[in-house]
């Protein structure tokens, strides 16, 4: 159990809304893929002392002075990461994952230079070129979309004459909304052949990656992997860049994300990160890592049995793309706020060529990450499944009421941990 003795006495009223918080978060199910609980080891971090230290530069290269403790911390959050991915190299100062990915592309492009990624209504993620964002003014970005969109299948002959056509600096893989595995070879392998990095966002899969549960694009050839250090990898909100093997691009991305894009680091935050990397080398996240997979997988089974239809038809992963309008004629929006009253958090999301508006789509995205966190099994992720369903049919007060009660039942039964040693 958490205290605030500091806050309470100070401030009551933001000590208030984070008790709040606390409660929501415990009586609640957390379905949102992007989501996840952290250890209290972690969060101890980042209230460290370590908060108030300005860092700019890196490990022995550093313009202010007192570096001692944050110049180990750094090495130790590097060397833990790339020993986790298997990479040569790695950049843990990015505050983001929109921050890494901007790095890295100020880092490998020039202004004008063109892009290929998944396109955002397809998977994608808006960081990867959405007109919306200020980056899509800087870069020149093109898209390739599913092939079917039924079962994901990506058109990669498609991509490649894209490729061949649009010459661009890089070509993308990575998505926010993609449940299915990427043909990782195939896309590197299109990339070097028009003489472009390859670089995948895997922000979503990285824990599974690390867990051995979903593949490496390292060992297919990729040359960049930008993340968050969330998600599936269950450490504090923020970014990494991690290089395959060339020091020419690491000297590149150093330099863009600092001074490049940020100022000075968030050392308390980069304590965090190191934190989680060793939990995630612990043996036990390779079982959490299956888990989670199994989890997704056995909630994808009870929405197909009963007719659902699931973007790509199931999952490889973490997550879930149901479409809600088709499926039980309700909106993306509606579905959300809904499921919100039992206690079921998940997020309304735009599926593949979608009819309705961004704000109320046709689509719902949820996942397994924080409900195995808790120790959720395939059996207690089905029930929740058809706790979704009946909710998603009936939609009455009574219906709801009687599921948030459910719900709270099952949340107690399953606390969330705060130390994840020997955790699945």
């Amino acid at each position: 159990m958490h205290t605030y003795d500091h806050i309470e006495s100070e401030d009551p009223e933001v000590f208030s809304i984070i008790q709040g918080e606390d409660k929501r978060q415990a009586e609640g199910l957390e379905l949102i893929p992007s989501e996840n609980y952290v250890s209290t080891a972690v969060r101890e971090a980042m209230s460290s002392s370590l908060t108030n230290k300005y860092s700019e530069g890196y490990p022995g290269k550093r313009y202010y002075g007192g570096q001692e403790f944050t110049d180990q911390i750094e090495t130790i959050a590097i060397e833990r990461a790339k020993k986790l991915f298997g990479a040569a190299y790695a950049n843990v100062q990015p505050l983001g994952g929109a921050n890494a990915n901007i790095a890295m592309y100020m880092a490998l492009l020039e202004p004008g230079d063109t892009v290929l990624g998944m396109d955002l209504s397809h998977g994608g993620h808006l960081t990867h070129g959405h007109p919306v964002t200020y980056i899509s003014k800087v870069f020149r970005f093109v898209r390739y979309k599913m092939k079917n969109i039924e079962t994901g299948e990506i058109d990669y002959d498609l991509l490649r004459e894209t490729a061949i056509a649009e010459k661009p600096k890089i070509v993308l893989a990575g998505f926010s909304a993609y449940p299915r595995e990427l043909d990782w070879r195939r896309i590197a392998d299109i990339a070097h052949e028009v003489g472009a990095y390859a670089v995948a966002d895997v922000a979503h899969i990285a824990g599974l990656i690390a867990g051995g549960s979903a593949k490496n694009p390292f060992d297919y050839g990729f040359d960049v992997m930008t993340r968050t250090t969330h998600k599936t990898l269950r450490g504090p909100r923020g970014g990494m860049i991690l290089i395959r093997e060339s020091e020419e691009v690491a000297k590149k991305i150093d330099k863009a994300v600092f001074p490049g894009l940020q100022g000075g680091p968030h050392m308390h935050q980069i304590a965090a990160k190191a934190v989680s990397f060793k939990e995630a080398l612990n043996p036990a996240f390779k079982d959490y890592a299956r888990q989670v997979v199994m989890n997704a997988k056995a909630m994808a089974d009870v929405f197909l049995a009963d007719g659902a239809r699931l973007i790509t038809g199931g999952t490889d992963n973490h997550l879930l793309l149901l479409d809600v309008w088709s499926s039980y004629e309700i909106s993306g929006g509606e579905a959300e706020t809904l499921l919100d009253r039992a206690g079921i958090t998940l997020n309304k999301n735009s599926i593949a060529d979608d009819t309705r508006k961004p704000m109320d789509p046709s689509g719902i995205r949820f996942g397994t990450p924080s409900l195995t966190t808790r120790g959720f099994t395939t059996s207690e992720c089905e029930a929740v499944a058809k706790m979704m369903i009946e909710i998603l049919k009936k939609r009455d007060d009574e219906t709801v009421e009687r599921v948030r009660e459910e719900v709270r039942v099952l949340a107690a039964a399953h606390p969330i941990p705060e130390s994840f040693v020997n955790l699945v």
